[in-house]
């Protein structure tokens, strides 16, 4: 049987777009005939602690779905203080230098590695540069320069160690997939003679559930955010600037504005419901009783899509697309819905007071139909397989 190893930073349990991304790869290629093994850490995102049932262990081995996940040690953190942060992806990225050592036999000919962290990748593309194994980045986010939009980085030397590190994985992997053509076009301004694929963060379509909730049309339209609490989406911004009108905005996820946006609640009458981080199957039932899902980022970040415009797609669900970036082009392309520019909340306002139930209603088999031509994770992996 075809072997294939996948280092990533985030796995199930662990909730978010980058624990689901790869979670559908691995299960993808196990599909498609391969012993699949992922090697992680021990489960600690985005809470910053690792989980209970984990705790106090230097590694942990267990299945998922029938595939072998390896979980070592990490010193996790969820700080904004970026020392602690750095000590973090260190901690992992020395686990795995020692897990290397010491089980060299253990690793397939053919490793995918997850980047950012690009210490991680880094890391894990110095130590199996050997062999002649075939290395493969799967490459979800642009760094350093995200980190530098985002204001989590700044110019200086760390920046520049950054931006070589980022220069070093593009020209050591032998194949890069990114999730955004602007991925892409960095990976081959860096080295224009490398081997790419467009690998988009695609759901599973037959896994999605939007049990579809035949509401009064005079009833309010509840606007849904399902997904990170961070600072680059901004939530508690846009609680603080929304005007809901009659309308709902109801809010699923956790992360580094939690406690800001439970604080901002507790004194604010709009009709704003926060429902805390709950299963993604749980949150799948329930997606289906709303009327439209806010995608927000508190400006453009280039090179990031946000996956959630391929799971809403998929799921016929209309979205309000506040994020910027090649994600705007996506969803003006395929008519998944509505346009407003990242922090433009007079437009937002002015769209809002336009919203009506009964056409997004109509648009929602649209979408689905759009979606189910264009997003198709098995013909996706069907074409990256090829190239495996």
């Amino acid at each position: 049987m075809k072997a294939i190893t996948l280092i990533t930073n985030y796995f199930p349990p662990e909730t978010g777009a980058a624990s689901n991304r790869i979670a559908q790869l691995a299960l993808g290629l196990q599909k498609r005939g391969y012993s699949v093994r992922v090697i992680c850490p021990l489960p600690n995102y985005p809470k910053g602690r690792i989980f209970e049932g984990y705790r106090g262990k230097l590694m942990h081995t267990e299945h998922y779905e029938g595939i072998h996940v390896t979980r070592l040690y990490i010193f996790p953190s969820n700080s904004n203080r970026k020392f602690k942060r750095l000590f973090a992806m260190l901690s992992f990225s020395f686990s795995l230098g020692v897990y290397r050592l010491l089980h060299s036999g253990k690793f397939a000919q053919k490793i995918i590695i997850q980047s950012p962290p690009l210490i991680l990748s880094a890391s894990a593309l110095f130590f199996f540069n050997r062999n002649k194994r075939k290395l493969i980045l799967n490459v979800s986010d642009l760094w350093p320069s995200a980190g530098l939009e985002l204001g989590a980085l700044q110019k200086g030397r760390m920046y520049t160690l950054l931006e070589r590190l980022e220069r070093y994985i593009y020209k050591k992997a032998h194949l890069v997939l990114g999730q955004s053509k602007e991925i892409i076009a960095r990976v081959l301004e860096v080295n224009p003679k490398q081997q790419t694929f467009l690998y988009r963060n695609l759901p599973q379509a037959s896994r999605l559930n939007f049990d579809s909730d035949e509401s009064d049309v005079e009833q309010p339209i509840k606007l849904v955010y399902a997904g990170l609490l961070g600072i680059a989406q901004g939530i508690v911004k846009l609680c603080k600037n929304i005007e809901l009108g009659n309308h709902e905005l109801h809010i699923y996820g956790a992360g580094a504005e939690q406690q800001a946006l439970q604080d901002y609640l507790i004194n604010s009458d709009k009709p704003i419901f926060y429902h805390g981080e709950v299963s993604r199957k749980h949150l799948l039932k329930q997606l289906g009783s709303y009327d439209l899902a806010i995608v927000p980022l508190t400006r453009a970040i280039y090179g990031s899509t946000p996956s959630k415009i391929y799971e809403m797609a998929l799921g016929g669900l209309p979205m309000l697309y506040f994020a910027g970036g090649e994600g705007e082009q996506v969803v003006q392309d395929y008519q998944l819905g509505y346009v407003v520019e990242p922090g433009d909340f007079q437009a937002l306002n002015r769209l809002l007071v336009d919203l009506k139930k009964n056409e997004l209603k109509q648009m929602s088999e649209k979408i689905r139909e759009s979606a189910a031509q264009h997003f198709n994770l098995e013909l996706q992996l069907d074409a990256l397989v090829q190239l495996l």
